[in-house]
């Protein structure tokens, strides 16, 4: 019965700690979703793939070197790198 308890205890604790949201630029799976991420950032497609970034409503919003744009296949926008000049 001891190990059984102790076992539930460690499951319960991995499902804990592997649940916890995506922070700003950590990798995320939902594309357009906020589930994912932290508050106030959403799943935006990326070449790497899903990454939470922060919601914003104008560029002014966003940290140096973003730009705030539309999230695919959402009326969301948010700051994403800015695209290298060729």
């Amino acid at each position: 019965m001891r190990a059984f308890l102790n076992l539930t205890w460690v499951v319960s604790l991995f499902l804990l700690v592997g649940c916890g949201s995506a922070k700003i630029g950590e990798k995320c799976d939902d594309i357009g979703q906020t589930d994912d991420c932290e508050d106030g950032a959403i799943c935006t497609n990326e070449a790497s793939g899903g990454i939470c970034r922060a919601i914003c409503t104008e560029t002014v919003n966003c940290a140096p070197g973003h730009a705030c744009n539309g999230v695919s296949g959402t009326n969301v926008k948010s700051c994403q790198p800015d695209q290298p000049k060729k």
